[in-house]
């Protein structure tokens, strides 16, 4: 047979789209070429195949060689496809029969040797697989990653003679078994944090109903403390949640089934360019902003990063997602995070501080306050002055603030009784279904309408003052909102910077 077909599958943002590998061999002057818009890393893939097949005590066939990846206008990326290229080649050769390759896709690079080394992607692909009703082959180094995927039917292969040798019967491979993952992780303790009664509730607020948080004080009062204390008194993600979350840090970190459960937590220096935040390339690669999905995205000295920079923050803190064009191909990442940032009154820091004055002039000030935009500042729900603390409550010993432990458990009673009541949290609550889920009284209506007109609020900041106001109620296990909910809401977003 001088024609085989191989399944395997390319990397399409977190999507897996199929990729028919065909190999022909024809007679002629003995070549090897590679159609179907490969990019560098495969087109490099003719050498590691040969040498694989050669060094596996295979034949490698003298003849014209053409491999078609296709569809012919998707981008393939990376070495993933050597192992179905070396796979084709055997096949239509006659050294491996086509029908046992029919219900398998393979994903490997190849080694010089035929061994068989990692690749990203593996997650998506074993899910994508699984829905099509064939096995996935992968390198056993990506096997365990790739059978959390649910339904999958991973097989670790170690190297080329070892997966042909499975493939003939001669000697099999067990499937790999989805490793068992700890849903328990260590997280900084919110206990450690001293004082700040203030800034501890608006964290369990925020944690609550997934809202957007902004820290303001003088320097050394525990905003960055208080920040990487939220992921702990987050609830964990869903299984489905986590297999995307694994997914996207799989493109640039070795990660492994302990970080399951893990919610992220991304803290870019301010420096981060936008590409850097949104991410890019031209292979597009997710940004902070999708590595930071279903977790925190913690901007510290958020004045100090460059305002284009922070723009780009704007349409997913709306949409959840992020779109990345270019001139060949549109990717789309999920950017579902929850934004926490922190940032002094002026340049020095001291502005307002009762033990400090601030050197800072006008105009610098105005300066630094100009690089965060309105639309920016109207998109974070609770806006948290963070003051000095005496030094005796600094350095006494022990301390009696609660734990992460306690305030998580309030967390997921609340989140709940919000995914019961409209399937999602309730900074997620659609506009036209505020309304219904976040039913006012007359009095309390009265009351919102009077201290928008006052605050200026605009629209958006309305709402999310009103989506604020039913995550303190569900705290309180209120089923309805009251005014009192309603005026701490109001104390968060009227909170602002000293003037």
């Amino acid at each position: 047979m001088d024609l085989s077909v191989v399944y395997s599958r390319a990397i399409a943002g977190i999507e897996a789209p199929l990729v028919q590998v065909e190999t022909h061999l024809s007679n002629g002057l003995p070549a090897f070429h590679i159609v179907g818009l490969p990019e560098t890393a495969v087109r490099e893939s003719k050498d590691r195949v040969r040498s694989a097949i050669l060094n596996s005590h295979f034949t490698f066939p003298d003849r014209r060689i053409t491999v078609n990846l296709a569809p012919a206008d998707l981008p393939k990326e990376g070495g993933r496809f050597d192992l179905p290229i070396a796979l084709g080649i055997l096949a239509a050769s006659g050294q491996l029969p086509q029908d046992l390759l029919n219900q398998h896709e393979f994903l490997g690079e190849l080694a010089l040797d035929g061994c068989l080394r990692a690749v990203p992607g593996a997650i998506p692909a074993a899910s994508a697989a699984s829905r099509s009703g064939r096995q996935l082959v992968v390198p056993a180094a990506s096997a365990p990653l790739a059978a959390l995927a649910p339904n999958s039917r991973v097989i670790p292969a170690g190297d080329l003679l070892s997966l042909c040798a499975h493939l003939n019967g001669s000697r099999r491979i067990e499937h790999c078994p989805p490793e068992p993952v700890n849903s328990q992780c260590s997280y900084p303790d919110l206990g450690d944090v001293a004082g700040q009664p203030g800034a501890r509730r608006a964290l369990e607020i925020a944690a609550s109903g997934n809202h957007n948080l902004l820290f303001f004080g003088p320097p050394g009062t525990g905003k960055t403390l208080l920040a990487s204390r939220l992921p702990g008194i987050l609830p964990p993600p869903s299984p489905e949640e986590a297999l995307t979350l694994l997914a996207l840090r799989h493109f640039f970190d070795p990660v492994d089934a302990t970080a399951y459960f893990r919610r992220p937590f991304r803290a870019p220096h301010h420096t981060a360019t936008p590409a850097a935040l949104a991410g890019g390339g031209n292979r597009p690669r997710p940004g902070e902003i999708s590595l930071a999905h279903g977790g925190v995205l913690f901007l510290d000295e958020l004045a100090e990063f460059n305002r284009h920079s922070l723009e780009v923050l704007r349409e997913p803190m709306e949409s959840g997602e992020i779109t990345l064009s270019r001139a060949l191909h549109r990717t789309r990442y999920p950017a579902r995070f929850q934004l926490v940032a922190a940032m002094n009154p002026c340049p020095c820091g001291y502005l307002g501080d009762a033990e400090r004055a601030c050197r800072c002039t006008p105009e610098q000030i105005q300066r630094y306050r100009a690089r965060i935009s309105g639309p920016l500042l109207d998109r974070i729900d609770l806006h948290v002055p963070v003051g000095r603390l005496p030094p005796a409550e600094l350095i006494k010993p022990g301390g009696d603030n609660e734990s992460s432990l306690g305030v998580r458990t309030r967390v997921c009673a609340s989140r709940a009784a919000q995914e019961l009541r409209q399937g999602c949290a309730n900074g997620q609550i659609p506009p036209d279904r505020l309304a219904a889920i976040c039913q006012l009284g007359g009095q309390e209506q009265k009351y919102l309408e009077t201290a928008a007109l006052r605050l200026a609020l605009s629209g958006r900041a309305l709402h999310r003052t009103l989506r604020v106001a039913r995550t303190i109620a569900d705290i309180d296990g209120h089923a309805t909102v009251h005014s009192e909910h309603i005026g701490e809401a109001l104390a968060y977003r009227g909170a602002d910077l000293p003037p």
